[in-house]
């Protein structure tokens, strides 16, 4: 399995959001993103390198959507044929 890239919280944050994830409250220094059942906490703490299990947890949460995505579109490529 390969390395995780170091994130910083600005870097994971801008992922999310691409990800149509929404910011949907803050405490404190952490900022809790959502979508539809899948939440993702980012601890903001003045540029310092994200842990690398809050990384993985980024890059699951948004690979969850981007496989069913996939699947829908096999889905709808099969309707059509």
């Amino acid at each position: 399995m390969p390395k995780l890239p170091r994130l910083t919280a600005k870097e994971a944050e801008k992922l999310l959001l691409n990800a149509d994830f929404i910011e949907m409250r803050s405490k404190g220094s952490h900022r809790i993103y959502f979508r539809e059942n899948v939440r993702v906490v980012i601890p903001f703490h003045s540029g310092k390198v994200l842990h690398p299990k809050t990384v993985q947890q980024v890059f699951t949460a948004i690979e969850s959507f981007e496989i069913k995505k996939t699947e829908e579109e096999i889905n709808t490529d099969e309707e059509d044929i």
